[in-house]
């Protein structure tokens, strides 16, 4: 079995740092509650991804990438979530108060947001990305060939590519928890939050008109 490292990291590179819906959930996760608790939340998107490897390992990607209905059902469940997180960012910048003097912004009747709940979306968010689900199965074993263990060359692969996306979302975060120190006003807070709010929109939108491939 021979993996090509070297195209495989930069092309897991590429794909990680391209924003993306998960990308841009961590980005609003950390200026939101802070760059720690959007990194352990980036567990729930590992997790989603962990299991797609998993799947195009034991060779149950190509049922996916044959299967219109299966590739449907997920993208519409997707479309959805992205819809109602992005409404519900939307209605929140409407809602924004100015930052608390201890830096941490919070908005009337609700507490800041916990581990569980961003995890949770992270892991939605993952999971039912049909360009995620399609991406595991058509691209990890591109980079896996000739003898021996095809199963094993596609977990490290797979493996390497969640250490490459976590090394991603700490940037991200990074660039998240700078926005959140900077002790913007209001009205710019507001001009964030509705910016993201309009881009999970568009995201759903994309998934929405993008179409299984033949």
């Amino acid at each position: 079995m021979i993996i090509d490292w070297p195209a495989f990291l930069l092309a897991a590179l590429a794909i990680s740092v391209i924003p993306g819906a998960n990308q841009l959930l961590g980005l609003r996760n950390a200026y939101r509650e802070g760059a720690r608790v959007a990194l352990v939340a980036v567990g729930g998107r590992l997790a989603a991804f962990a299991v797609m490897v998993l799947l195009v390992s034991a060779g149950l990607g190509t049922v996916l990438l044959q299967s219109e209905r299966l590739f449907t059902a997920i993208k519409w469940i997707g479309v959805a979530y992205l819809l109602y997180l992005g409404v519900q960012t939307l209605w929140s910048s409407l809602r924004a108060v100015p930052p608390a003097a201890d830096g941490v912004r919070r908005r009337p009747g609700r507490p800041v947001r916990g581990v569980w709940a961003l995890s949770r979306e992270e892991f939605l968010v993952a999971g039912t990305n049909p360009k995620a689900v399609l991406l595991f199965a058509a691209l990890l074993p591109q980079f896996v060939t000739g003898q021996g263990s095809v199963t094993g060359g596609l977990l490290a692969v797979g493996a390497a590519y969640l250490v490459v996306e976590f090394v991603v979302a700490i940037g991200y975060a990074v660039v998240g928890a700078r926005l959140r120190r900077a002790h913007v006003s209001a009205r710019v807070d507001r001009n964030i939050q509705r910016a993201t709010g309009a881009s999970l929109i568009g995201f759903a939108v994309y998934f929405a008109t993008s179409r299984q491939p033949a």
